[in-house]
């Protein structure tokens, strides 16, 4: 999806918010984000990514041009596009509109279905929401 939302990815920077397995760990045995960074970058994305917690154990798994930031906002800065891999608490809470400011461009991959669809796209978001059923609506 992030693909051929963002294509080509030459050039693209994608924030990649959420390392660990799952949230409230630093675990990376199967995390979704070693698989989604290193596609990106085989696709010539560069990544800033950001955990409250597992960046110490990413470093050791992710590749090495992976660049960590302090906080969400400055993973996103510049950023072309925003990938949440991990439903941290920290992000629910994320001042959103002041995540859109620091972006280049204001898209968002939420690949755990943290943030309510049509909210983000009045935030201003291209909003792609991963494996969510659409509502339907009568």
């Amino acid at each position: 999806m992030i693909e051929r939302a963002l294509a080509p990815l030459h050039n693209r920077r994608i924030a990649v918010l959420g390392l660990a397995f799952k949230p409230n760990t630093d675990d990376m045995r199967e995390a979704k984000s070693v698989e989604v960074v290193s596609r990106l970058i085989e696709l010539g994305a560069s990544i800033s990514a950001y955990d409250p917690v597992a960046m110490t154990n990413a470093r050791k798994v992710l590749p090495t041009m992976v660049e960590y930031a302090d906080s969400p906002y400055a993973a996103a800065t510049d950023a072309d596009g925003v990938a949440l891999l991990t439903e941290w608490n920290e992000f629910r809470f994320l001042n959103l509109e002041r995540l859109r400011t620091v972006m280049r461009r204001p898209v968002i991959f939420d690949g755990r279905n943290l943030w309510e669809a049509e909210r983000m796209r009045r935030l201003g978001f291209e909003y792609y929401s991963i494996g969510r059923k659409p509502v339907r609506r009568s």
